[in-house]
């Protein structure tokens, strides 16, 4: 027959919450029992592979928002509805706006990446960005001029200084 080793009550009445005072001191990195581990939760310390994915995705936001303003310095044309507005709003400083509406997010998917469906979410947020890059830096590619018709403008101008 086999035995329950814990006599006493769980000393936990509550489960751990979002932001505590462990938050920043805290030792909690995973769980235990596989039973919270299925379940979900909130820990203390977040893993280096989580730090990774936040860092890369503030960091392809960022170039996204450079990019965009390359793109539409050079004539193109925002197609997310929601940034075409904020960008009509805010005008050159919609990049303000991006990074704490992005970074907000992160925060709040960090803290809550123990649970189940979040890493595949950030994971899929990483791909997007990826994607979206491409694309973008294709556009400029695609339409900088190349070294040939560089030199036939620069041949053709002619200054002229007045006296």
């Amino acid at each position: 027959m086999e035995f329950e080793r814990r006599v006493l009550k769980d000393r936990r009445k509550k489960p751990t919450p979002i932001l505590s005072r462990y938050t920043f001191w805290g030792r909690r990195k995973d769980f235990r029992r596989k039973t919270d581990k299925v379940r979900g939760g909130y820990v203390d310390r977040y893993s280096p592979g989580i730090l990774f994915f936040m860092t890369l995705i503030v960091g392809l936001n960022i170039l996204d928002a450079i990019f965009t303003t390359m793109i539409l310095d050079l004539g193109g044309y925002e197609l997310n509805p929601i940034v075409r507005s904020v960008i009509f709003l805010y005008g050159d400083k919609f990049w303000l706006w991006k990074f704490v509406v992005v970074s907000a997010s992160l925060i709040i998917l960090c803290l809550h990446s123990k649970f189940r469906m979040v890493k595949p979410i950030i994971f899929s947020i990483t791909l997007i960005y990826l994607a979206v890059i491409s694309y973008q830096l294709k556009l400029i590619i695609d339409h900088l001029p190349s070294e040939y018709e560089l030199r036939i403008h620069s041949s053709t101008q002619s200054v002229t200084f007045a006296d």
